[in-house]
């Protein structure tokens, strides 16, 4: 069973619920999701105990909360899971998403990363019908 802080990636069938993605790096990206612009005091609580876990939060933030406008090119765009949205479980895995990968393709804290160019053709072909398969 995936837990919070545990670096593995959930397995099951998942729909994309949302995508982010910064302007300052992509043109606004066509898709049949829903997109948003990530702001610069976007986060996303980490903090198993807050009301607001696994949840999209502005920063700073009262509780542990990962940066999505980061330094590096992660989360340029990133698309949000459904692991662990509805119901949430405390504890049992926030800040699914699939972003993109680091050179090398060098492990993820439990995402899923795949490079620039195939982000980009993977929104553009999204549908609200869509799952991603991890196994």
């Amino acid at each position: 069973m995936k837990r919070e802080g545990d670096g593995a990636s959930p397995r099951g069938s998942f729909a994309v619920l949302i995508g982010y993605y910064r302007d300052d790096k992509f043109s606004r990206l066509p898709s049949g999701v829903a997109l948003r612009r990530i702001a610069r005091y976007a986060g996303w609580c980490d903090a198993a105990s807050d009301r607001n876990y696994n949840r999209p939060v502005g920063l700073p933030y009262r509780a542990s909360a990962e940066c999505m406008w980061r330094d590096d090119d992660l989360y340029d765009a990133v698309l949000v899971l459904d692991y662990n949205v509805t119901p949430r479980v405390r504890g049992a895995g926030s800040a699914i998403f699939l972003h993109i990968a680091r050179g090398g393709y060098g492990p993820t804290e439990g995402c899923i990363a795949i490079s620039k160019q195939h982000i980009r053709l993977l929104i553009a072909r999204l549908r609200t019908s869509t799952r991603l398969i991890i196994r």
